[in-house]
């Protein structure tokens, strides 16, 4: 199963969604304080539906932003060397992010 890592460094907090095998399929931007950034995780798991999710090829490598209804990226996935493996942590994210447990790292 995924699990958020919520983690604080440089006077900021972050998360980051691992899936079950380890990788790293999305990340946040930085927050402030840890309930800004808890609030951020809630935000990607109540957005985790096909049309939140934007895909792009730039410089040789796929990736794609999660968008909240509001228009804001919430994540940004890893960049991937192919459009499948890019399409596959998508689905990754759908599936596993809405029940993902969250770690406190910090």
């Amino acid at each position: 199963m995924a699990t958020f890592q919520l983690f604080h460094r440089s006077g900021q907090y972050w998360y980051r969604l691992r899936a079950d095998n380890g990788e790293i399929v999305q990340s946040g931007e930085a927050y402030t304080t840890k309930a800004g950034c808890e609030n951020g995780i809630r935000s990607v798991q109540e957005n985790c539906q096909p049309h939140r999710f934007e895909s792009f090829f730039t410089s040789g490598q796929y990736g794609f932003n999660h968008v909240a209804a509001n228009g804001e990226i919430i994540g940004r996935g890893e960049k991937y060397t192919t459009a499948q493996a890019r399409d596959h942590g998508i689905q990754v994210v759908l599936r596993e992010a809405p029940t993902a447990n969250v770690e406190n790292i910090s």
